[in-house]
């Protein structure tokens, strides 16, 4: 018989490492191949020291002489906290009882649900590797009908989710949280609510429910943000990427530009570029232009790609499409306190009664933060 006991034990014992190795798998070329490590986790945060320069003195001298002096290496310390990322997954009392005497009615009542967790944090993980952190969606604009909104830049992923619009002056009125997109046009630009808003949420911001600047500091931030780690790009170059204006035209000439000023300047090397489907589309007609073989099979992931001086490029859905990223993957690190574990109480449970209502939940939890160690060896070709 299918109890709440059992239930608990069934997600802890049976589930969790099935889940946690399908949320870590097939998210992204790009988190395929970083390092995920808890080496760099003291309490809440990370901590990193990182060296600026060359490390070590070397000289070639005279055989009497004397020997270099020893080099003070500049450490640049990185501090960052750790985010907090969940996910729940919901069973009705009713469901359950309704499965109580068939084992198999209970198992695909709970894949059902473990099925759409899965699916719902790939994608927003693979959409936050991408962001700045603060979880930004789009900007609302103007309002077509109480439900109807024009936005700034709208995907068809938004369908079905859950949304805040948080006005453009803090602590203005208009404000509105926990809305439903029912359905999203891109010809016009515009999304629906599955309710009418009353205020108008015109020159507002769109956030994932409950999301605002908590989620984790990823490429957005690396490439757009003014500070970087508490840095100041402008004061701590090491801190800066580099970036290149392709002033709208795509050619391999500025494609391999980059790749060598990387390389000569910072002493590092490309091993991943990254673009939109749109952008490898013209990368790879270039390169066909060329008579040159554009498709090979990458041994990480498995995948066919095309390539830039044998450096593969990958397109993500969720990559600006006026941009192309030239990544040494070798750089990053996912941070993380722990992989994917279910939330306990104090008792060690994990199915939970949701007050109020006549269901219990349970929640995964994750505790990371994406971190780069050597900012100025990542590029970026914008405008293309």
């Amino acid at each position: 018989m299918i109890t709440i006991e059992n239930a608990d034990k069934a997600l802890k014992d049976y589930y969790l490492d099935a889940v946690s190795a399908q949320l870590n798998d097939g998210i992204s070329p790009f988190f395929s191949a970083i390092e995920k490590s808890a080496a760099n986790v003291y309490g809440k945060d990370v901590k990193m020291a990182v060296v600026r320069g060359t490390s070590g003195n070397i000289l070639a001298g005279a055989e009497d002489g004397n020997l270099p002096d020893p080099y003070k290496n500049r450490y640049l310390s990185i501090t960052a906290p750790l985010k907090n990322l969940y996910g729940t997954i919901e069973i009705s009392d009713k469901a359950l009882r309704a499965s109580r005497e068939a084992s198999g009615a209970f198992v695909n009542l709970v894949n059902s649900e473990m099925e759409g967790l899965i699916s719902s944090a790939k994608q927003n993980f693979q959409r936050m590797l991408f962001g700045d952190g603060s979880a930004k969606l789009c900007k609302v604009l103007d309002m077509v009908s109480p439900s109807e909104y024009e936005v700034d830049n709208v995907k068809e992923y938004f369908v079905g989710m859950q949304v805040d619009v948080v006005p453009k002056n803090a602590g203005a009125s208009g404000d509105s949280y926990g809305l439903y997109i029912k359905s999203v046009n891109k010809a016009a630009s515009t999304v629906t609510f599955t309710t009418a808003v009353t205020d108008s949420l015109g020159g507002g911001t769109m956030y994932p429910h409950g999301s605002k600047d908590n989620e984790l500091c990823g490429l957005g931030a690396l490439f757009d943000a003014e500070s970087l780690y508490g840095y100041k790009k402008t004061d701590e170059p090491y801190f800066a990427p580099y970036k290149l204006d392709a002033q709208g035209a795509l050619t391999e000439e500025k494609l391999t530009d980059v790749l060598d000023y990387v390389e000569e300047n910072f002493n590092g090397r490309i091993n991943m570029i990254i673009c939109s489907y749109a952008v490898r589309k013209k990368i790879a007609a270039l390169i066909a232009d060329c008579r040159r073989v554009i498709n090979s099979t990458d041994a990480r992931t498995g995948l066919g790609v095309v390539t830039v001086n044998d450096v593969p490029v990958y397109a993500d859905k969720y990559c600006p499409e006026d941009r192309i990223l030239f990544l040494n993957t070798d750089d990053f690190a996912l941070c993380q306190l722990c992989d994917w574990e279910w939330l306990e109480d104090e008792s060690g449970k994990i199915l939970k009664q949701v007050p109020g209502k006549a269901a219990y939940s349970a929640t995964l939890v994750k505790y990371a933060e994406l971190i780069c160690k050597k900012p100025c060896g990542q590029a970026m070709l914008y405008n293309v």
